[in-house]
């Protein structure tokens, strides 16, 4: 079987997902089932959000049940894996970082191929890269990671952004998608190296 860039890009970001879910799973001593879950629904839950808004249903994972045998899969692995890292929670925010890049734009563009308007293009593919760390982070317990200081939503509307006004310039479909997540995972990344974030709200007197 043959893959587009796009397809290819969207099976890797799923699986860099399942496996920020897992390690997740790992923090918290959970058992094997406890991983399952929590890599399972951290893959597909973004992409299952963008599909109800969008109504294509039956959404991707039911069309193609392999999508949910990789995320189970990867959560398994990860359960004996995860102590290998030194650092599982620096390894944790890069995968999520390279994760949020990569469904900014593939979440985009499966919106724009669904002929909705670009401004709801760029809406999806926030919340396609977005829905399934929250849900991951609700479920664990933990304060979700679109409320940390460093710039997080920030990266995937960049990288959604560039990606539709590339698409709407005639670009390629591979430049755009490729030039999107290329931006957002930088911005991200760099966040998290120096602590990048937006100006924040300061009480002042009314």
């Amino acid at each position: 079987m043959i893959y587009t860039l796009a397809a290819l890009l969207d099976w890797f970001g799923i699986a860099v997902f399942a496996t920020t879910g897992a390690l997740v799973a790992s923090r918290k001593q959970m058992d094997i089932v406890g991983f399952t879950l929590l890599g399972t629904v951290t893959g597909i839950g973004g992409g299952t959000v963008r599909d109800i808004l969008l109504g294509r249903l039956p959404v991707f994972w039911i069309v193609e049940p392999l999508y949910l045998v990789t995320c189970v899969a990867i959560s398994c692995a990860c359960f004996f894996l995860a102590h290998v890292p030194q650092s599982r929670y620096a390894l944790l925010l890069r995968f999520d970082a390279v994760g949020l890049a990569l469904f900014s734009v593939t979440g985009a563009d499966i919106a724009l191929q669904s002929g909705v308007h670009p401004v709801v293009a760029v809406a999806m593919g926030v919340s396609t890269a977005t829905f399934g760390g929250i849900i991951r982070d609700v479920l664990s317990g933990e304060s979700p990671v679109v409320f940390s200081r460093e710039i997080y939503v920030t990266a995937a509307l960049l990288g959604a952004v560039i990606f539709v006004l590339l698409a709407h310039a005639g670009a390629a479909r591979e430049v755009g998608l490729l030039g999107g997540f290329v931006c957002a995972a930088a911005v991200r990344l760099c966040a998290l190296r120096w602590n990048g974030s937006l100006p924040r709200y300061r009480p002042r007197p009314g």
